[in-house]
């Protein structure tokens, strides 16, 4: 004779299943809105690391690094074209002597403020990140 087999699972065994989940998830949530955010600053860094280009080919011109207010966009003093950017748009260059430090900064919604800035030599530096 058969007996009625019970089969499936038991509430214990779901509700494990469901707090093992939970925990995972809360793991890999926060680490993947970092990563998202490094992948949303790399736009910054190429930005500024053709700012960085362009201004030393106008230092090799003029002798003098080109200051800019609101560089990006079609006029741009350096002839950087912005216009592809999802996030960076505009860029900002400082030049004192034969110094200078280019910067940008874009403002993402959920994810807060993001500033990436280059100097002459190519020291990076990140901020929000």
């Amino acid at each position: 004779m058969r007996k009625n087999r019970k089969r499936g699972f038991t509430l214990i065994e779901l509700m494990t299943v469901v707090i093992i989940v939970g925990i995972l998830a809360s793991v890999a949530v926060p680490l993947y809105r970092g990563q998202v955010k490094r992948a949303m600053a790399a736009e910054g860094v190429a930005l500024v690391g053709s700012v960085r280009t362009a201004e030393r080919v106008y230092y090799a011109e003029h002798g003098e690094y080109l200051p800019v207010e609101n560089g990006g966009g079609s006029n741009d003093p350096l002839g950087i074209d912005t216009t592809g950017n999802k996030y960076f748009k505009t860029y900002s260059v400082t030049a004192i002597g034969n110094t200078f430090k280019a910067t940008t900064t874009a403002t993402i919604e959920g994810y807060g403020t993001i500033s990436v800035s280059i100097d002459q030599d190519g020291k990076l530096e990140y901020s929000g990140i």
